[in-house]
């Protein structure tokens, strides 16, 4: 006989069944990984609001702490709740929850608000956004990322998969009146780090690795970024 299902407690209420019973498009297939799959497909809830549902089964991480396996979805809770308190643009949690028992592998879900009006970083230069509101807003931006960054940082987290792809801007405005603003997805390897310095040295680093950013523009974005981090990183 199959013992009933138990649920992790988390934060937020909601119904596990309900969310994961929905279906909609897949924008992240499945992949198979860390023992299990885990996919994103965008649904609607009840008002027709867009949504977003991380959908797992059997994708665990270990740790010390977590030497059997935790889902990774509630690693990426744990981060996204940790860096709204540290108001770094991130998408908002509407669920968060996970089930298991004795024969069954993990299922976990994270379903989160669509980022209204957000386009991804890469997808915004291709577009020519950065020619049409021209070089101060660009600036603009810089500062909006090279500030959350600092903020995330210095609360000791760690984005873990710091790319292009995961940085989204959104621009409200014409002119000089227009303002940018950053959130950041896909927090699924972020963690606290020891000090503030280690996390900002491995982010940093691998956004360089990872981004289009010209020299002229990276020295824009370490310049902001370390008149909000208060130092200096080696290395950058």
């Amino acid at each position: 006989m199959v013992a009933q299902a138990q649920e992790v407690p988390t934060v937020h209420l909601g119904n596990f069944d309900h969310f994961w019973n929905q279906q909609g498009e897949w924008v992240e297939a499945p992949n198979v990984r860390r023992g299990g799959e885990s996919g994103v497909q965008r649904i609607h809830n009840d008002d027709g609001n867009l949504l977003y549902a991380k959908r797992q089964i059997g994708h665990v991480y270990r740790s010390f702490f977590h030497p059997f396996g935790r889902p990774t979805v509630l690693r990426e809770q744990d981060a996204l709740l940790a860096l709204t308190r540290l108001d770094v643009g991130v998408p908002q949690i509407i669920f968060c929850g996970a089930q298991r028992d004795p024969v069954h592998k993990w299922r976990a879900l994270l379903v989160t608000h669509a980022l209204d009006g957000f386009v991804e970083l890469e997808q915004w230069y291709a577009a020519g956004e950065r020619e049409r509101h021209g070089e101060a807003l660009h600036e603009r931006f810089l500062q909006a990322l090279a500030e959350n960054l600092a903020r995330m940082h210095k609360g000791r987290w760690q984005h873990g998969c710091l790319y292009m792809k995961h940085v989204f801007v959104r621009v409200s405005g014409e002119g000089e009146f227009a303002k940018a603003e950053v959130a950041l997805l896909d927090l699924e390897k972020c963690r606290q780090r020891l000090t503030a310095r280690s996390a900002a040295s491995h982010d940093l680093k691998q956004l360089r690795r990872h981004s289009s950013f010209s020299e002229s523009d990276w020295r824009k974005l370490v310049y902001f970024y370390e008149a909000a981090f208060g130092s200096a990183i080696k290395g950058l």
